[in-house]
């Protein structure tokens, strides 16, 4: 009976070719294909099977062939590499069936394809929803093919990658890691890399977004780019399908589930999310409290602050914080102090403030504010705290005059006074303490709100790693 059977072969080794390819090639009385593939098939062969070559890069001719020969009343085979459906020669077979209006019997055999192949040697990066995108542009163009790329980025799908490179096609692969950067996929996002899945030559690694060389890779490599929950586990690329998650779900309370749904839409958002962990997670935090995305524009630190600090909580040198006002020490976790050990002090209800207001009243003194005030009596008390300005520039002020003078020696600074007179200027300031680790928000934004976070975002520092922000809620 004539009939034209469409085989995909598997990625190259025997062993990856399925019981109905088997069948098909038996059944054969001509294998059309290119002559690389037909020595997987050829023991299998029935006596007088004819082996056709068509050559590289001639599919349309191969299919050509393949209805010629069915015509003639043959059982034509039509063979290619992975599953004929995908990239393969399938949908031009059935396109041809349609315009000849070719009533010849048409079956399609599926086989194992490579990102399965590759899949399987990395571990099980494709445990959740999946596409498959080919980067060569001979029959798509780029336009189209970038805007599925950042579809894919967009929708966090985990991501198979063909035809990455070729001698003609060397920038493609570079704009697509840009693309997935862009759109807010983590730089330590788990990329695999296979080379001649399933062949005597095939090699197998494991790198990251940040750190994949396209350079490396040529056209016959297949990449598996993981989605945000993708993690790397003893040597394996695990994406993982979600039967876990109930039970972790479970141990968050509701508040810190909205949390983490709010960290990943804000990240998912920024203009710029490839920035180190330690200036993310405060920016998150900024971000967060306040909705505005300005904050990646104007959140200021030293290099590494946030790290530095939470070493300190860790290392048990930071005990105390000061604030200026009760709304920011209302703000620090109640939680967090409690698990780390932590007090908060704020003096701005002390009576011994008022004292030190009405003697800097007396002749020959320049008279103080409240909280200049505030900041004298903490620098006596607690002058080695973690210091927390979220509503009075005169206060941000105030520590630098005690920290030039000597009196105090903080921990670090979280600065984000906020208003119109003397705001700037006294951040500009604090910015000259080059030997205390701060954070400061620039310009006039700022508010007992946003210093509280920031300041809570110190304290979970161990949590920015998973982005699972909450804990203490």
């Amino acid at each position: 009976m004539s009939k034209i059977i469409i085989a995909g072969l598997g990625p190259g080794n025997p062993e990856d070719m399925t019981s109905a390819v088997f069948n098909a090639v038996r059944e054969a009385d001509v294998i059309v294909g290119y002559k690389y593939y037909f020595r997987f098939v050829k023991p299998y062969l029935k006596e007088g099977c004819e082996c056709i070559d068509t050559g590289m890069k001639r599919e349309r001719e191969r299919a050509e062939q393949a209805f010629q020969l069915a015509a003639n009343g043959r059982t034509v085979v039509v063979i290619s590499s992975g599953d004929a459906g995908i990239y393969g020669m399938a949908p031009l077979i059935y396109e041809m069936k349609r315009e000849r209006g070719s009533d010849l019997d048409v079956v399609c055999v599926p086989g194992i394809s490579a990102f399965q192949k590759a899949a399987s040697l990395l571990g099980a990066p494709i445990g959740h929803d999946l596409c498959l995108i080919s980067l060569s542009d001979l029959m798509t163009p780029w336009s189209l093919i970038e805007k599925r790329i950042r579809a894919a980025a967009i929708g966090d799908f985990v991501t198979a990658i063909y035809n990455p490179k070729s001698h003609g096609r060397y920038w493609q692969l570079y704009r697509f890691r840009e693309v997935f950067l862009q759109e807010g996929r983590s730089l330590e996002t788990p990329v695999g890399i296979v080379r001649q899945a399933g062949r005597p030559e095939q090699e197998v690694s494991i790198t990251t977004l940040a750190a994949l060389d396209p350079e490396q890779v040529d056209m016959f490599t297949v990449l598996i780019v993981g989605n945000s929950q993708s993690y790397q586990w003893e040597g394996r690329f695990i994406t993982p399908r979600g039967y876990y998650r109930e039970e972790r779900e479970n141990e968050e309370k509701p508040g810190q589930q909205i949390m983490i749904q709010s960290f990943r839409t804000i990240l998912s958002e920024l203009r710029n999310p490839d920035v180190p962990r330690w200036r993310l997670w405060p920016l998150l935090h900024a971000i967060h409290t306040t909705v505005d995305f300005d904050m990646e524009r104007c959140l200021w630190m030293d290099e590494r602050a946030t790290e530095t600090l939470y070493a300190k909580v860790v290392d048990g040198s930071l005990r105390h914080i000061v604030t200026d006002v009760s709304m920011a020490a209302a703000g620090i976790r109640k939680g967090a102090l409690k698990r780390l050990g932590i007090e908060v002090h704020c003096y701005i209800n002390d009576p011994r403030v008022a004292d030190n207001i009405s003697s800097s009243g007396q002749a020959g003194s320049t008279p103080i504010t409240r909280s200049q005030a505030c900041m004298r009596l903490a620098a006596e008390e607690y002058p080695d705290a973690l210091y927390v300005v979220g509503n009075a520039p005169t206060a941000l002020f105030e520590i630098c005059d005690l920290v030039r003078s000597g009196r105090l020696h903080p921990a670090g600074i979280i600065a984000a006074p906020v208003g119109f007179v003397h705001v700037c200027e006294s951040k500009h300031a604090a910015k000259t303490l080059t030997q205390i680790p701060k954070i400061i928000v620039e310009g006039r934004k700022g508010g007992s709100n946003l210093a509280a976070t920031l300041c809570n975002a110190i304290l979970t520092y161990d949590d920015a790693e998973q982005l699972k922000p909450g804990r203490d809620l």
